[in-house]
């Protein structure tokens, strides 16, 4: 078990092994507090009385585990919404739709769609397939992530249904 940023899931060493369910995202409770070393600064850095350094609000900090498979990888994601091109634009260098929210995922949609990281908070392996990191394949995009309308989007993660 690991305590990571969450970024880590785009390391080039960390994902084939996510992709592969051979590790996953734990039980992640917002982390308030984390002891960093004496040398870190940052803006959420505080000294407590005892002189031990720590930062404040760690939002972005997740337990990458492979030791208990847990139950909340197995709970379906209920998926309301339906897709319409309106409101899920393709990307202008891959064949595949846009999903800004995980909330927002069609349900009546069954081609590739790419979804923000935080995806796998609720990511089931029955239920979804990862199919690339946007920059995984080079074949597909080479120097930069997806894009709609010449605009240059934050890491997504290529995902299909299982049916």
């Amino acid at each position: 078990m690991i305590i990571g940023n969450r970024n880590a899931i785009t390391y080039k060493n960390t994902f084939p092994l996510i992709k592969k369910n051979k590790i996953w995202l734990g039980y992640t409770p917002k982390i308030k507090i984390f002891r960093v070393p004496d040398y870190y600064s940052g803006k959420d850095v505080y000294i407590a009385n005892d002189g031990i350094r720590y930062v404040k609000n760690v939002g972005i900090a997740c337990w990458f585990t492979n030791l208990v498979d847990i139950s909340k990888r197995h709970e379906k994601l209920i998926l309301y919404k339906h897709y319409n091109p309106e409101e899920y634009p393709k990307y202008d260098n891959y064949d595949a739709i846009n999903v800004d929210k995980v909330a927002d995922i069609p349900c009546d949609y069954d081609g590739v769609m790419g979804v923000p990281i935080t995806f796998l908070d609720k990511y089931n392996p029955e239920q979804f397939e990862i199919i690339w990191l946007d920059c995984d394949n080079p074949d597909i995009w080479v120097g930069h992530g997806p894009s709609i309308n010449g605009k240059n989007l934050y890491r997504r993660l290529l995902i299909r249904r299982i049916q």
